[in-house]
């Protein structure tokens, strides 16, 4: 259906507006692709500018998964549909067309996706990230903990073939995206929470 594909693209194109790059141009800071970990995401944010920015940054960034998704709930998109409307959203972040196809990593994102899926989703992984970080201290082990289980979570709320395999998908290229921060965790050089790390 037109309606199903505009739904999708236009999940695309809102992933593709980078939060951390506009923030950072509208309230004077330097571009996070060219600063600290050159990744225009929250954390690198944090780095750059403070907690005021990185706030917006996460938000953002979440608004980006969530929106899409509860718009496709509201034109009542079935499984099929809110499957490929999430992982559109989630490769805008990563691949954005705005900003010659350099994003981030795409943890907010992710979990934007998920809550618009259904909050049992977004709240379960939320809370595995928030226990591995109070834990573990570190915000990117966090992170792969959480997205690895993600789609058992989903298979467990919402038994969906498309929902799991477009989650699966989402989780693996997440993991991809954190291949440097898996090089520092196995050589036990990944700061942490609050340290000079530079995952995000």
């Amino acid at each position: 259906m037109i309606t199903d594909s505009l739904l999708i693209l236009g999940a695309y194109l809102l992933g593709s507006i980078s939060s951390a790059i506009l923030v950072c141009r509208i309230m004077g800071l330097p571009d996070p692709r060219t600063e600290g970990s050159h990744n225009p995401g929250a954390t690198n944010v944090l780095r750059i500018g403070g907690r005021l920015p990185a706030a917006i940054t996460l938000l953002g960034d979440s608004i980006k998964g969530l929106l899409p998704m509860l718009v496709a709930h509201l034109l009542d998109a079935a499984p099929t549909v809110l499957a490929l409307t999430g992982l559109a959203a989630f490769l805008g972040h990563l691949y954005p067309v705005f900003f010659g196809f350099r994003g981030g990593k795409g943890v907010a994102t992710a979990l934007g996706v998920q809550f618009g899926l259904h909050w049992m989703i977004g709240g379960a992984v939320a809370l595995i990230w928030l226990f591995v970080a109070k834990v573990m201290r570190i915000s990117s082990l966090a992170a792969l903990i959480s997205m690895s289980l993600a789609p058992v979570i989903v298979w467990l709320v919402w038994p969906d073939r498309d929902l799991v395999i477009a989650q699966t998908v989402i989780s693996l290229l997440l993991i991809w995206r954190h291949r440097s921060n898996i090089r520092k965790l196995l050589s036990g050089s990944e700061d942490a929470i609050g340290g000079t790390d530079k995952q995000g």
